[in-house]
């Protein structure tokens, strides 16, 4: 979530009387994440989150997001829906950018998870999956194999700005995930960004799921990956805790389960997982606007992970 669109209260306020959600208290800017403009809404009725989108986000995507999220809410799991408005329509117009109304759900995103919390995330995520599986819309991951290649293409010289040898380090990493990425492994609807601060909290019990704009259809096992990624390390990526990959993968089996193909893979789609969030921030911080409301992600904090899977066993990983 971020502010890149501005918008005035008495915008916000108009755009509030399409619906039957009372009248604008208060709103406030959220500049955590990269991807759209977010506001949080408060009226005399409730709180909602208010989300303008930009940049990856494709405006004939949020069809296929609304529709997962209902499918998801309707079989039990914890996600927000988009708000129609007195007509039915979910999609609108403001300050220039396709816009939606969405659900608050309560609960905190923990920064330190503990390893309860994250047997807790793995639960959760094993539990979307489960439900997901019956969802019959399909996605593309722009973020894919070749995706990668794409972005690293737009980076360039500008890799080594970031810090000496990155670049190199880039290219050898795509060599090594093109001759090796598993092409044969169960795919389905992922989430494909469950960081910590797409998961709301109150103590160890998970109360929402959130921010689902690169949900797509890819390799199932590899929505772990990127969840371990974002999970098992320090938030800088120098220090591996391996009781929290350990909790994580067990809530996750509990709920859906890991084959040994899977399991065999992990290390790969580890490596593959962390150069994905290595690529888009680096992209960011070279290319985002200096007065946006934004706070940009170190990419070395993802070059350490990698760094480190790609010398981890699998039961480093995984647990015993």
């Amino acid at each position: 979530m971020a502010v890149y669109t501005h918008v005035p209260a008495e915008d916000m306020a108009a755009f509030l009387t399409r619906y039957d959600v009372g009248s604008l208290v208060s709103a406030k800017g959220i500049a955590e994440g990269v991807e759209n403009s977010n506001y949080l809404i408060e009226t005399t009725q409730d709180r909602f989150i208010l989300t303008l989108y930009e940049k990856r986000v494709d405006e004939a995507d949020l069809p296929f997001f609304m529709d997962l999220l209902d499918h998801l809410g309707a079989r039990g799991c914890k996600v927000p829906r988009f708000i129609g408005d007195r007509d039915g329509a979910k999609l609108q117009q403001l300050g220039g950018r396709p816009a939606c109304l969405i659900e608050f759900l309560t609960g905190v995103s923990v920064t330190e998870p503990t390893p309860a919390q994250a047997r807790a995330a793995g639960k959760a995520l094993g539990e979307m999956h489960r439900a997901a599986a019956d969802f019959t819309g399909t996605r593309p991951n722009a973020l894919d194999p070749a995706g990668w290649h794409d972005l690293a293409d737009k980076c360039g010289a500008d890799f080594d700005s970031i810090a000496p040898g990155f670049g190199e380090r880039v290219a050898a990493e795509l060599s090594w995930l093109d001759a090796n990425w598993p092409v044969d492994l169960p795919r389905s609807v992922i989430h494909a960004d469950l960081f910590p601060d797409n998961v709301l909290m109150l103590g160890d019990d998970v109360t929402g799921l959130i921010d689902f704009y690169f949900s797509c259809t890819d390799i199932r096992a590899y929505d772990l990956a990127v969840t371990h990624g974002a999970w098992c390390f320090a938030n800088d990526g120098s220090a591996y805790h391996s009781n929290r990959g350990a909790a994580l993968v067990v809530g996750y089996d509990g709920a859906f389960g890991l084959s040994d193909s899977e399991r065999a893979a992990f290390p790969a789609l580890c490596r593959g997982a962390a150069l994905r969030f290595l690529l888009t921030r680096a992209y960011d911080w070279i290319n985002t606007p200096a007065d946006a409301m934004v706070t940009r992600k170190d990419p070395l904090a993802f070059l350490r992970r990698l760094d480190f899977y790609a010398t981890a066993h699998p039961s480093m990983l995984l647990g015993a």
